[in-house]
């Protein structure tokens, strides 16, 4: 092995150990706070029909409950409003608990006014984030549960005409799927609250199963749609530290201007704030607080049901989801607003600026803001209150009395809530009928609190910044002070718009002189996302920000946006620069789910190596120098290209639509279209995002990394494996070591095939793939046994006795050595041969193994409920890879040497290298099938 290939393939190693400690571990701690049980948690199972119980043995639907509430409901008579939780990908239905306990504390804060009624799926912990197969299962087991659950309230004066669903992870795309069903009615379910849950694509398309049932829940959802307006949808991503369902993918694909439905990141969640991996999220307290609060807002008090109204269940959702204004939903204030107070309580301010911290002494306070004289000059006044209790602050004056404002209209409705205070902003334009601003500062309770406001011209106080380019390695620094003394800025930053980029944003802050400050907030946010994520800092400070995104721009939009709410007389330096660390977990994130293509093409370049050699030289090369040679991407992502440009002439397309064959596969960036949910897949390459060619190199890299490394742990595994089985075979220097009876091998391949459809393919695939296994340890015995022969014999002796032979003896494998028949190096070169291509195939065989590994635990999981896997992903395409594999055991280089398909078998590699990139990065279940014609040209060439 070359050092320089060593040393190339551990750098590249090293990127990809970069990259995946900062998709893994690359950002903030768990701030999340836990959700407590007060009460040992119960499941009362709901008895379903038997006809239930029968088909889906395996599932169940259970009710929460815990102490006097549990046993109330022991036996089922519930008069609450209905409420189902459906666990994802191996969920626990007991994961409800969180739900249900901070439901059930909620209702007895209200004193039982109303209450909800927590039911759980049992799913059998089923893998179906990467199985397909049980997607449509659960879909309909889902749609008897809804029955169940509202046959229960039968008796109830006015019961329940729907049920909510909270899904999380996959149990989010099944309540989707419940209205792909012919006998669904979706008036059953009004509300779907979904929690990680990927939408828009699987993590990994493992199974073309998996692939249909994502086409049709996306399909019934853009197409069928005029029953599907009144059902309201919010799908909340877990954020950065969710790294097994990128938030990207939690966006809804949904027809454009669909005011019902809502995609957005939990960090921007008011009162959340806070990124969750993929499990916290069912349990963080913050966020199980803004669920419980929203369901119990959704109730009407005279039903004491969830309410029919969309537009209403809609603006309930984006009170406690998206602006919370700091006031009880649904509170009415008067029309017209009068002021309580003396005269002396009212106070004109006439500078640019105020800055009032109340005394502890209770006390009725209002601030005057005259407009008229700051219309021309100011484009926007902004305010922000802290510990303030009043939750109307803010008004419009539409009355004077002298220097009193006698009446008024609240303008508070426009507060936003921030991790630190409550702030405002109003666009003066928009007050024409408003002739002063009025600040509520009442001290009514005796509670100190702090206001601060300003009239600023917003255009002033926007800053642009060009991003440093994502090669720049962090060399490169974006850089901007603001010596302005206002609480309000704008930083634009410009060209920020891809999921590739990723930057490191440090804010330093310090203050002429010491004294008690409101903190900083700094929040990043991004116009066509809810992806917002905030930072507080108590001055002086040096704060980073990791700048990431979880989508792409959707079309010509603006960049990215740093806010910042600063301390008033303080400098502020903002420092950006591209974090190469996390631009490579960007890649990962995004583009990780394609290795296992690029990674197969990899080990099918360096099997034609192999081949190409032993063409030209009649020896095959080691198995890691044909690996390393591997690493010229050019050789598949120029044709590649070609290919994406050559689609993109409508000729082409159409002679590609001719031909059957499938839709061009990009790589998996999600950018979004003007409704908020992810586009539309395209079948055809868009000329703006020839930028993912780049991409596409360092992920070939990245592939051939994997496949370099992984080969190399392979053969080190089987030489162990190896001396650990040596001691139970007799020493052999034989190259037909491990292989089979040809009789054996026709009575295995049926053997396999009846196994596979009786059980699982996967299985069967296994099976196949230990027997070769056993071939390739036996032929590294061997390879050992003649290295240890050939370094016992006298050389001296065999050099005198090969110099006085011919050259018709110097080729005969035995040689006389004091009268004892001695091996010669050609036998080990043969051997070594042999062990060289196995141990290529014996990779190439490891990834349709790894790729159907999940249809094999599926399968033994459910073992219990049945033999047999069924739809099994694995079965059809399992028979020629399973034939190949027992065929090729017996295969060795001296008959593949003088093969007449050697040289097409050669040929055909790199070309199917090309297709696969071209149609296979969203179908991984294709780079079996593709794997299936290499492996049967071998089989024909060791045979003709």
């Amino acid at each position: 092995m070359k050092i320089a290939t060593v040393a190339f393939y551990g750098c590249t190693l090293g990127l990809l150990a970069m990259g995946l400690r900062e998709l893994l571990s690359g950002f903030e701690e768990n701030r999340c706070s836990m959700t407590y049980m007060f009460e040992y948690p119960e499941y009362r199972r709901v008895q379903l029909p038997q006809r239930v119980a029968q088909r889906y043995p395996g599932y169940g639907l259970y009710l929460y409950g815990e102490g006097l509430y549990a046993r109330e409901t022991r036996g089922l008579k519930l008069s609450g409003a209905p409420v189902l939780f459906l666990p994802g990908n191996a969920g626990s239905y007991k994961q409800a608990r969180s739900l249900g306990s901070v439901a059930l504390r909620k209702a007895e804060a209200m004193e039982n006014k109303f209450h909800l009624n927590v039911f759980t799926v049992d799913f059998n912990e089923e893998l179906v984030a990467l199985y397909g197969g049980s997607l449509y299962k659960q879909t309909r087991f889902l749609h008897e549960c809804i029955k169940a659950i509202l046959r229960l309230y039968k008796s109830q004066a006015q019961p329940p005409r729907s049920v909510v669903l909270v899904g999380h992870s996959m149990g989010g795309v099944v309540a989707r799927a419940l209205f792909t069903l012919p006998r669904f009615s979706p008036q059953l379910v009004s509300l779907i609250l979904t929690q990680a849950s990927p939408h828009s694509a699987p993590v990994l398309p493992l199974d073309a199963q998996l692939l249909e049932f994502y086409s049709a829940v996306r399909e019934r959802w853009y197409s069928g749609a005029g029953d599907l307006h009144n059902v309201t949808v919010l799908s909340v991503g877990g954020g950065y530290r969710d790294y097994q369902v990128r938030s990207g993918l939690a966006t809804l694909p949904c027809p454009v201007g669909d005011p019902n439905k809502l995609s957005l990141v939990v960090t921007a969640v008011p009162r959340t704030w806070v990124s969750t991996d993929h499990l916290s999220i069912v349990w963080c307290k913050e966020l199980v607080l803004a669920t419980v609060r929203a369901f119990f807002d959704l109730i009407d008090p005279n039903t004491k049901q969830f309410i029919d109204d969309p537009v209403q269940r809609m603006t309930v959702l984006r009170h406690h989801f998206v602006r919370h204004p700091v006031r009880l939903l649904g509170f009415q204030e008067d029309a017209h607003i009068r002021f309580p107070g003396p005269a002396e309580a009212w106070t004109e301010v006439n500078t640019l600026r105020l800055a009032y911290s109340s005394p502890k002494e209770p006390q009725v306070k209002y601030f005057l803001f005259a407009l008229s004289s700051r219309r021309k000059a100011y484009s926007h006044f902004y305010c922000r209150n802290s510990n303030l209790e009043m939750t109307s602050w803010l008004y419009g004056c539409t009355r004077m009395e002298g220097s009193v404002c006698v009446q008024g209209v609240d303008l508070s409705w426009g507060t936003e809530l921030l991790p630190a205070y409550k702030a405002i902003t109003v666009k003066l334009s928009d007050l024409s009928s408003i002739s002063h601003l009025v600040i509520g500062a009442s001290n009514l309770s005796g509670r100190q609190f702090s206001v601060e406001c300003e009239w600023l011209i917003l255009e002033s106080r926007t800053v642009t910044v060009p991003v440093p380019h994502v090669l720049s390695f962090g060399l490169t620094v974006s850089d901007v002070t603001l010596s302005s003394s206002g609480l309000f800025h704008n930083i634009q930053l410009q060209h920020f718009h891809q999921v590739y980029q990723a930057f490191r944003i440090t804010i330093m802050g310090q203050c002429k002189t010491a004294k008690d400050r409101l903190p900083s907030v700094y929040r990043l946010t991004v116009p066509w996302f809810r992806e917002d994520s905030f930072s507080t800092a108590s001055l002086p400070s040096v704060t980073e920000i990791p700048a990431m995104l979880h989508t792409s721009r959707p079309g010509n939009t603006s960049s990215a946006l740093l806010q910042l709410h600063t301390a008033p007389n303080c400098q502020y330096k903002i420092l950006v620069r591209t974090s190469f660390p996390k631009v490579l977990g960007q890649v990962l994130r995004f583009c990780g789910s394609t290795l296992p293509v690029y990674t197969a093409v990899g080990l099918l370049l360096a099997l034609e190596g192999q081949l190409k050699a032993l063409l030209r030289t009649g020896h095959l090369v080691k198995m890691s120098e044909a690996v390393g040679g591997v690493a010229l991407p050019l050789k598949v992502e120029l044709p590649v290209y070609l290919l994406h440009l050559l689609l993109r002439l409508r000729w082409f397309q159409e002679g590609w639509t001719a031909l059957w064959l499938p839709p061009v596969d990009g790589l998996p960036l999600s950018s979004l279209d003007a409704s908020g949910g992810d586009a539309e897949p395209s079948d055809w390459p868009a000329p703006e995002e020839e930028w993912t060619r780049l991409l596409s190199l360092v992920l070939c890299l990245l592939g051939a990394t994997v496949a370099f490394w992984g080969s190399t742990l392979l053969e080190l595994f089987l030489r162990l494996c190896s001396l650990l089985l040596a001691p139970l075979h007799r020493p052999s220097a034989s190259r037909d070591g491990g292989t089979l009876h040809p009789w054996l091998q026709l009575l295995l391949v049926p053997s396999l095939c009846l196994l596979g459809w009786a059980t699982c393919g996967a299985l069967a695939l296994t099976c196949a793939f230990l027997l070769y296994l056993y071939r390739v340890l036996r032929l590294q015995m061997s390879k050992r046994t003649l290295k240890n022969v050939l370094n016992l014999a006298p050389q001296q002796q065999n050099g005198e006795k090969e110099k006085e032979s011919g050259d018709a003896e110097g080729q005969n494998h035995l040689k006389e050595c004091n009268g004892a028949p001695v091996l010669s190096e050609s036998v080990l070169q043969e051997v070594t041969d042999d062990l060289q291509l196995h141990l290529s195939l014996s990779a190439l065989l490891t990834l349709p193994l790894i790729l159907s590994a999940p249809s094999l635990l599926h399968w033994a999981r459910s073992l219990r409920y049945s033999v047999r896997l069924d739809p099994d992903p694995c079965w059809p395409f399992a028979l020629p890879v399973l034939t190949s594999t027992i065929l090729l055991i017996n295969c060795n280089t001296l008959t593949l040497r003088h093969s007449k398909l050697l040289a097409l078998t050669s040929h055909v590699l790199l070309p199917l290298c090309i297709v696969m990139v071209t149609i296979s990065m969203l179908h991984l279940y294709r780079v079996t099938h593709f794997l299936c014609v290499p492996l049967g040209l071998l089989v024909l060439a060791c045979r003709l």
